[in-house]
């Protein structure tokens, strides 16, 4: 499945939560928005040397890395003070700059460095472990960690903080629900994918 068709579905399952949260149009738009990059999260793993494999292609990399640096500048703009607006935003236009220019497996590990910068810097903890989730997983193989147990308990816990920081009902079910909603989509029961996900990693590379 594509990146595309994995966002769709991430989106979708955005609407659901807000509809179940009877949410106004603003925060449905944003439990979308949360639902539909959730949805991508777990092909965070690609190594460049495979991008001709694997379901991303570089250029939708590089686009999910400059749409991060876009929101990173945003959100210091909007919830920055001072010094550390402006630094926020310099963080985000140059993971914008940088993501242009570098491998994928290179932009991956920078982008998470600059993430978790930005977190330091605007003390958010959603963001340190946002920027550590993107750093390992530029040296995971594809379909592995991200797409396993532990990765989905690893990005719950990002969601946790980052609901806790936007103090919006339902971005932590539209976070997760999202995101394994690209698991479920990347199982082997699914007549169109050839492989599986090792979902029991690291004690069994069973797939399914």
């Amino acid at each position: 499945m594509n990146g595309t068709s994995h966002m769709a579905i991430g989106a979708a399952t955005g609407f659901i939560v807000a509809n179940s949260f009877e949410s106004g149009p603003a925060i449905t738009t944003t439990l979308v928005a949360i639902g539909g990059v959730s949805g991508l999260m777990p092909d965070m793993d690609i190594d460049g040397k495979l991008s001709n494999k694997v379901t991303f292609s570089p250029k939708m990399i590089r686009a999910v890395a400059q749409i991060i640096g876009f929101l990173m500048m945003v959100y210091s703009y909007l919830e920055g003070i001072g010094n550390e607006r402006w630094l926020g935003i310099g963080y985000g236009a140059g993971l914008m700059v940088l993501s242009s220019f570098i491998t994928q497996r290179r932009m991956l590990m920078i982008t998470g460095i600059g993430v978790i910068a930005c977190g330091w810097q605007l003390n958010e903890t959603w963001l340190w472990f946002l920027g550590t989730y993107i750093f390992i997983a530029s040296f995971v193989p594809h379909r592995s960690y991200t797409h396993s147990i532990l990765g989905i308990v690893f990005y719950g816990v990002i969601a946790q903080y980052l609901e806790e920081s936007l103090m919006i009902e339902g971005v932590f079910e539209a976070c997760i629900i999202g995101y394994i909603s690209h698991l479920i989509a990347d199982m082997k029961f699914l007549p169109f994918n050839k492989k599986g996900i090792k979902l029991f990693l690291p004690f069994s590379s069973k797939e399914f």
